[in-house]
């Protein structure tokens, strides 16, 4: 497939048929596997980065999609988080998701959903060059279409300081506006409890979800990031209940191994990980640790954390 188009980036049947490939040469391709159909009638080349993960490989149907739909389309939902790199939780990346500011005219394929729903401007925004719903809309989208869990790990990340000291993508009062602009549409009680519980000091999707399921339990809430001095040293515990000497940690190895820096063994940060935990339960602290697959269903870890709070 040599010719006129870059090494990586979107191929599109059509582009490639006014070129002199025919459809026999680009189904040929595609059996070979030297193009990798991202959606109806776009490719990438088998060895573009995009490719390595989902997000990546959305990232690049989305934009193929709003190249195709022109000017008013702007992504939304999901493909919106992806292009503003916001954070998400068990959300389908199977299809493309674009909103147009119009009363009717929808339609879904196996491939692309197009969402028409009145969009103001304030509501927009651009990520990558490409036009998105902005982070507050998009936050109140999820929550109305996908419910309380996954509406709230993406407002809490939308909220979260990031990296650098760079401002989080929204605020409350700008998710309270868009919520305000919206109202009366269906799912609103869902985003209406989302915001109230939105949290930015969670750090994490599996902190977020924690969060929530702590509360489900009917557990007191607990304080987040809360600051323990231990011997002359200053940790953060994830969950924290302070009047009962009581610290909640989630994730266990899988985030240790996540946080290694460059050059660092993440055994080694699972053994400084382990000493500073011994630390904290050396002050007088119980420490209840949970992962991934203690979420699902939460009751024994609730169980846990109750006995800690009642002992």
């Amino acid at each position: 497939m040599d010719g006129p188009f870059p090494e990586h980036g979107v191929r599109f049947r059509a582009d490639l048929r006014a070129a002199g490939v025919d459809d026999g040469e680009i189904g040929r391709a595609v059996r070979r596997g030297e193009l990798v159909p991202i959606r109806r009638g776009a490719y990438l080349d088998h060895g573009d980065p995009a490719l390595v993960d989902p997000r990546g490989r959305h990232r690049a149907a989305a934009g193929a999609a709003l190249d195709r739909l022109g000017p008013g389309a702007y992504a939304s939902h999901v493909s919106a988080l992806v292009l503003l790199g916001i954070d998400f939780w068990d959300l389908p990346l199977g299809r493309v998701h674009v909103t147009r500011d119009r009363s009717h005219g929808g339609r879904r394929t196996r491939d692309l959903h197009v969402h028409p729903s009145s969009l103001p401007r304030e509501h927009r925004g651009r990520a990558g060059g490409l036009p998105v719903t902005g982070p507050a809309r998009t936050v109140v989208d999820i929550a109305r279409s996908h419910g309380v869990e996954r509406g709230l790990v993406v407002a809490d990340r939308a909220l979260a300081q990031r990296s650098g000291n760079r401002p989080p993508p929204t605020t409350p009062e700008a998710l309270a506006r868009v919520a305000s602009a919206v109202a009366g549409r269906t799912g609103m009680p869902v985003v209406r409890r989302v915001l109230a519980f939105a949290d930015g000091r969670s750090e994490s999707v599996g902190e977020s979800r924690s969060r929530l399921a702590i509360a489900v339990a009917g557990l007191p809430a607990p304080v987040l990031q809360w600051p323990v001095q231990v011997d002359g040293r200053r940790h953060r515990a994830d969950f924290a209940w302070p009047e009962h000497r009581v610290v909640g940690e989630f994730d266990g190895r899988i985030k240790y191994g996540r946080s290694a820096g460059p050059g660092q063994d993440p055994s080694q940060v699972l053994w400084e990980e382990k000493l500073r935990e011994d630390r904290i339960r050396a002050a007088g602290f119980v420490v209840v640790r949970w992962t991934w697959s203690d979420l699902t269903p939460f009751t024994a870890t609730a169980s846990r954390l109750r006995a800690a709070l009642d002992h």
